[in-house]
C-alpha cells in the first residue's frame, strides 16, 4: 500500500468518523465541554471565599485539567473515538463490500487507529488549549506552568490518546460490537482498573496496569495511581504492551473474520 493510497484511506475513516455527529458531539463534551465546567465552578468558588478556595489556574489549576485529558474525560473521549473507528465497517454493514473491492483486510485494519487518533487529538488540542488559557488567566498570584511542563503535559496527553484510541480500536475490531467494546474497555479502564489498583496485596501485579503506567509518566511529580510505583523502564514496557496486544488481537480479527 503506497503512502498515497494509505492518506486517501486515513482520510475516509475521518470523514467517516466525523459524519457520525453523536460521537462527535460527546467527545467534544467530554474533551473540551467538561473543562470549562471545571475551571468556571472553580473560579466561582475561588471569588466566593478566596481564603478556602485557590485560584481556578496556575499549576493547580493546570494539572486537574491535563489529567483530566490524560487518564479520565480525555480518556473516555479516545474510547468512544476507537470503538466507533474499530466497528464503524461492520456496524454500517459496508465491510464485506469493502474486501470485495479486493484492498487488504490488514490494510483496512491499519488505517482505522491513525484516523481514530487524529480525531482524538483535534479534541485534546483544543482542551488543552483551553487549560493553557486558564491556567494563565485564573491564576492570581498562583505560579504559573512552565514551558517545560507545558511541553511534558502535551507529550502525555498525546501518549494516553494513542494508546487509549488504539486499545480501543484492537477491541472493537476484535468485537465487532460498538456497544459491547464500548462496555468492556470503559468498564475495565474505569471500574476494573480502579479496584485492582487499589488492593494492596497484589503488589508489583499492578505494574501492568495501563493506567499505573500511565501515571507514573506524569509531568507532576508525586503523581502515582493507587499508590503503585515502578521503574519508567517498566512503565514504557507495559505501555509497549498495551499499544501491541490489542493491535494483533484486532488485526488477526479483521484477517480471520467471514466478510
Amino acid at each position: 500500500m503506497s503512502p498515497t493510497i494509505a492518506g486517501r484511506m486515513i482520510t475516509a475513516e475521518i470523514l467517516k468518523l466525523r459524519r457520525n455527529r453523536g460521537v462527535m458531539a460527546f467527545a467534544l463534551v467530554l474533551s473540551v465541554g467538561v473543562l470549562v465546567l471545571l475551571f468556571c465552578v472553580t473560579a466561582v468558588q475561588h471569588a466566593s471565599n478566596p481564603h478556602r478556595y485557590g485560584p481556578a489556574g496556575g499549576v493547580d489549576g493546570f494539572k486537574h485539567a491535563v489529567t483530566s485529558l490524560a487518564l479520565f474525560f480525555g480518556m473516555l473521549a479516545a474510547i468512544l473515538i476507537g470503538s466507533e473507528a474499530g466497528t464503524a465497517d461492520l456496524s454500517s454493514g459496508v465491510f464485506r463490500d469493502l474486501v470485495a473491492t479486493g484492498r487488504s483486510r490488514l490494510a483496512l485494519f491499519a488505517v482505522r487507529a491513525p484516523a481514530a487518533i487524529l480525531v482524538t487529538l483535534a479534541f485534546s488540542a483544543a482542551g488543552f488549549a483551553l487549560a493553557l488559557i486558564a491556567s494563565f488567566v485564573f491564576a492570581g498570584a498562583a505560579p504559573t506552568p512552565t514551558l517545560t511542563l507545558i511541553l511534558q503535559s502535551a507529550g502525555w496527553i498525546v501518549v494516553a490518546n494513542v494508546l487509549l484510541v488504539g486499545f480501543a480500536v484492537g477491541v472493537g475490531s476484535l468485537t465487532g460490537s460498538r456497544a459491547m467494546t464500548l462496555t468492556a474497555v470503559i468498564g475495565w479502564q474505569v471500574v476494573a482498573t480502579s479496584l485492582l489498583l487499589n488492593i494492596g496485596s497484589l503488589g508489583s501485579a499492578r505494574d501492568g496496569l495501563l493506567t499505573a503506567a500511565l501515571a507514573h509518566l506524569s509531568p507532576f511529580s508525586g503523581d502515582v495511581a493507587g499508590g503503585v510505583t515502578m521503574t519508567t523502564a517498566v512503565a514504557v514496557a507495559v505501555l509497549c504492551g498495551w499499544a501491541l496486544v490489542p493491535s494483533a488481537v484486532g488485526a488477526w480479527r479483521t484477517r480471520t473474520r467471514d466478510a
